[in-house]
């Protein structure tokens, strides 16, 4: 047997054991992860400021202080970017992940300490490989490159002291040896910060390579393999890769994606493994095929905890532990990491689909969806009903976003949708009363305002040419990589902005 997959296959045993009582025994390794983290960190200032060391119990540690944000601790992590040590964490933070930033911040930069990317991103992929293995004995992953899709920021330095990029750009820097044995393109190309000028290189150095594997968010990597497809002639990606096998993917919904892959990927031994990771740390994996739902990663470093969707604005809105949520309930999370977050709140939200063990899906971002008319739309409803009314009208969609076209003393409210179709539907109307029908079926709240029209009125979609989004990205400096098109909005920023896009393509 070849030496990776034997070397897997001897992990395997032990992890899957580790994994196994992790399931087992949820609650006592949340509440031992984070005592370890108390304890580690007792001595910052952080720690020293709230007085870790003589914290005892879980309701102790939430009375301490409040749900923290960004902008809570932005000045920790200035003083962090400029040398200073045992802050937040103990010892030097040299790396920061920069991500999307707030309303009062144009990008956020996440402390990444040595623990954060050992013991949490850099085990996180080793449980991919242990867990697609484990499901899948017979794979022949290891024969072949892991094609990886990463940002499109190259390492920068803020000082002298620490360096900051993408997460995707820092987990390549930093990564083992063994990964790049397997991995391709080469290291040169795969930090270049031109995402356009990467995707070309991969293209060019990577058809005649044997990939297995493939990893990253989707939306970047439809626009990698339609190039690939040009450049080769070919319409199957399996004529170019044909052992390809697995697409290990994350960062946003795969669901508005899913039929645009079959279609460009057409293979009945092709396999798709969701991902959970972001840069404050890595949360959950696709553990069973069958299901598309994701195991709660709970021996990473990361204590969680989680407050009720509908209740964020609220300010004594309860935060609950693993032990006290509840299925089918859309919670924002609330994490403490061993990378020096505290009682943080990262922006996403999602619902439980099992309790034993403990498995979930994304559902959302706190500060996107639409409720101006009381409806509470949020990105779950809304990937159900693109699901739907692409199913059955035979439309296939590429991007889409949406938001409220607000009410005036002529005109009720209702809902605008701009989308970016592949195949467009034989007739529109009828795409957007399943639409809108799917999101009555799936949200009360909506149904509500729609009744008789009385609130809200019917939805409006209009059909954008091919390449809008992307143009619209590029213009905003967000092509390419981790970067995403924004579901929803309760304003119109991104829907005016596609229209002057879409209405100069069309000139």
């Amino acid at each position: 047997m070849p030496i990776i997959p034997s070397i897997i296959n001897w992990l395997n045993v032990k992890r899957i054991n580790q994994i196994e009582l992790f399931k087992k025994y949820p609650h006592e390794t949340q509440e031992e992860t984070l005592y370890r983290l108390l304890a580690k960190a007792a001595s910052t200032e952080w720690g020293q400021k709230y007085h870790y060391s003589s914290i005892t119990s879980v309701k102790e540690y939430q009375a301490r202080f409040p749900v923290q944000t960004y902008e809570d601790i932005i000045t920790y992590v200035e003083r962090l970017r400029r040398g200073e040590t045992n802050l937040l964490w103990p010892g030097e933070i040299k790396w920061f992940a920069k991500s999307s930033g707030t309303t009062s911040t144009k990008s956020k930069f996440i402390p990444m300490s040595r623990e954060a990317l050992e013991d949490c991103h850099y085990r996180a992929g080793k449980d991919i490989l242990v867990l697609y293995t484990m499901q899948r004995p017979e794979t022949h992953i290891f024969s072949g490159k892991s094609l990886t899709l990463g940002g499109s920021h190259k390492i920068n330095q803020f000082s002298n002291d620490s360096l900051y990029g993408d997460l995707s750009a820092i987990l390549i820097e930093n990564a083992p040896f063994w990964v790049d044995i397997i991995r391709t393109p080469k290291q040169k190309i795969a930090l270049l910060e031109d995402f356009q000028e990467k995707l070309d290189l991969i293209t060019r150095t990577t058809v005649n390579e044997n990939v297995t594997s493939i990893s990253g968010v989707p939306s970047w990597y439809l626009v990698l393999i339609k190039q690939i497809l040009e450049y080769t002639g070919k319409t199957n990606l399996m004529d170019v890769w044909p052992n390809l096998e697995v697409f290990f993917h994350g960062g946003i919904s795969f669901t508005p994606y899913r039929d645009q892959f079959k279609k460009l990927i057409v293979s009945d031994q092709m396999n798709y493994m969701e991902t959970y990771n972001a840069s404050e740390g890595f949360f959950g994996i696709q553990d069973d095929p069958e299901r598309f739902d994701m195991l709660l990663m709970l021996d990473y470093g990361i204590y969680y905890e989680f407050i009720p969707a509908d209740k964020i604005s609220s300010g004594s809105a309860p935060a609950y532990t693993l032990a006290e949520i509840e299925e089918g309930v859309h919670y924002a999370i609330i994490i403490s990491t061993n990378g020096g977050l505290w009682r943080y709140m990262m922006g996403d939200t999602i619902v439980f689909t099992c309790l034993n063990p403990y498995r979930f899906r994304i559902s959302g971002r706190t500060k996107h969806f639409i409720n101006v008319f009381g409806e509470e739309v949020i990105i779950d409803n809304a990937d159900k009903a693109i699901e739907k009314a692409c199913k059955e009208t035979g439309a296939l969609i590429a991007e889409y976003t949406a938001g409220p076209v607000f009410m005036n003393t002529e005109s009720k409210g209702f809902h605008e949708w701009v989308i970016e179709f592949e195949i467009e539907p034989n007739d529109l109307n009828v795409f957007v009363d399943i639409l809108d029908n799917t999101l009555k079926s799936v949200n009360s709240d909506y149904e509500a305002k729609r009744y008789k029209d009385l609130n809200l009125g019917r939805p409006l979609c209009w059909s954008v040419p091919q390449g809008t989004f992307n143009k619209w990205l590029r213009n905003r400096n967000k092509f390419g990589g981790q970067n995403k098109v924004p579901r929803l909005s309760n304003s119109r920023e991104y829907i005016e902005g596609l229209r002057v896009i879409a209405e100069n393509i069309k000139l």
